[in-house]
């Protein structure tokens, strides 16, 4: 089941229905309910691999409690040590072992050492990467005494697969969710009308903008040796846009429809193409997971305190573990490394501070500085996103030698190129009003402060109408697959 389905068209009134009106306001009524359609939102993608997900919430609901009462430090790291390795066992196997023993086998065969080896072949369970992660930070927490144990089961579980974060985020904290859960909620008209604004918003990222590019991105990335260096680059644009408008319209879906039963998720991007250096692009990319690698593994390393070496090692470890985390292929690392390089300078002259404020605060629009600093991170990161989307290093290096040769200087050519204009229209008018709503919460909060209820009505109807008119062909969401 699919944000972007009829399906969950269905799905989500009923649900929401019961929640409000079947429960009466019973708090322990609505986090049964939520469990119950949590599970089986989930089932709908492979009952099979229920099991994972329901066994890692008693894992760490367990382990949780025995860190809190054990009486001594190391009692208290061998029950964390516990769950961490368990966790991250199962993601291994699931996510990693193939990718490992492929290349264990393949340096054996460097020095001509052939081996025989067996791979699993079995689908990763969707979202094990974000519950995984969601439980590693309850009982990371606990073993710092940020947070005492979760008493009742339920509640706890709704807190690991509350299903509008469940497969593809935010990566959430139990210092922020858990007590919106254990808390009565009040059905609230203004947060119910703003969460269907964003999901609106949602819906008109992922179906507009990122299927029709998905369309051509497979296109130009599957084929890139048919194609002229100035397609390639287009491919390359498109793939940007996709990639954001997916996860991030995922993200404002999850967000808004959280919001629907009175719950505040972690906010996951903050207009990151408008960054001015990549030290802010990575304070408003993925937020989530940004601040869990800081909190939970840059932090503990020594963080930025300590000489400049260990601050860059630090930095290395980050992007290096952030680019496994999206997958087990080395394209991933490559990414995660070429972002590290990006940072660095940044790291080494201090300055990676310097842009906590979105760019031309208060203005309508930035002057000459900004505009070559967020154009040279835009590039910068458009050169990152081959990496991230090729199949393979050596296809990623290919394309960007394709790209600077002589043939960028030629009109771009490829199946559909035409028909692209409109979506390079569509894109350009989505960034001018992602600009001007820069400083909201997501682009379009800002209609909830127009007096004149026609002309809210007429931009809704408006992005309605585009999406049933532009909409591209149905694609998974991208993120679902780490």
């Amino acid at each position: 089941m699919i944000f972007n389905s009829l399906n969950f068209a269905l799905f989500l009134p009923i649900v929401f229905g019961l929640y409000w009106f079947g429960s009466k306001g019973n708090l322990k009524l609505q986090n049964l309910l939520l469990l119950i359609s949590s599970y089986f939102f989930y089932a709908c993608w492979d009952w099979r691999f229920m099991f994972l997900l329901v066994f890692s919430t008693i894992l760490d609901f367990f382990t949780g409690k025995k860190i809190y009462l054990s009486e001594n430090k190391r009692s208290k790291l061998n029950w964390l040590l516990i769950s961490i390795i368990i966790n991250l066992g199962f993601l291994g196997v699931f996510k990693y072992y193939n990718f490992f023993i492929s290349s264990f086998a393949d340096a054996l065969s460097v020095v001509g050492l052939n081996v025989n080896y067996f791979s699993i072949q079995v689908i990763l369970p969707v979202g094990i990467s974000f519950y995984t992660f969601h439980g590693l930070s309850y009982v990371f927490d606990i073993y710092k005494n940020k947070i005492i144990p979760e008493k009742n089961f339920i509640n706890y579980s709704v807190f690991v697969s509350f299903f509008p974060l469940l497969v593809a985020g935010p990566i959430e904290r139990a210092t922020h969710l858990l007590p919106q859960i254990t808390k009565k909620r009040h059905f609230d008209y203004s947060k119910a009308v703003d969460g269907m604004r964003q999901i609106l918003w949602g819906l008109f990222k992922k179906i507009v903008i990122a299927d029709n590019c998905a369309t051509y991105v497979n296109t130009i990335f599957e084929n890139y040796t048919d194609y002229s260096g100035s397609s390639l680059l287009l491919g390359a644009f498109f793939f940007t846009f996709q990639i954001y408008c997916d996860f991030s319209g995922y993200s404002d879906i999850a967000l808004g429809t959280a919001r629907l039963f009175g719950i505040e998720l972690l906010k996951n991007f903050a207009f990151p193409y408008f960054s001015r250096d990549i030290a802010e692009f990575w304070r408003r990319w993925h937020i989530s997971l940004s601040s869990w690698f800081k909190d939970y593994l840059y932090i503990p390393l020594g963080g930025s305190k300590g000489n400049m070496w260990s601050r860059i090692r630090n930095t290395f470890i980050i992007f290096l573990v952030s680019g496994f985390w999206h997958g087990a292929n080395w394209t991933y690392i490559c990414w995660g490394l070429l972002n590290a390089i990006y940072i660095l300078p940044s790291i080494i002259f201090k300055t990676n501070r310097k842009n906590l404020e979105i760019a031309a605060k208060g203005k309508l629009f930035p002057n000459f500085h900004e505009i070559s600093a967020i154009f040279i991170t835009f590039c910068l990161t458009i050169l990152a996103w081959i990496f991230f989307r090729s199949a393979t290093v050596i296809d990623a290096l290919s394309f960007i030698k394709s790209i600077f040769n002589s043939s960028s200087f030629t009109p771009p050519d490829f199946p559909g190129f035409n028909l692209s204009l409109k979506l390079i229209f569509i894109i350009i008018v989505f960034q001018i009003i992602e600009w001007l709503g820069r400083e909201q919460n997501y682009a379009i909060a800002g209609i909830a402060n127009y007096a004149n209820r026609t002309l809210r009505w007429m931009v809704y109807i408006s992005i309605i109408f585009v999406i049933l008119i532009f909409s591209g062909v149905n694609q998974e969401f991208i993120y679902f697959q780490f």
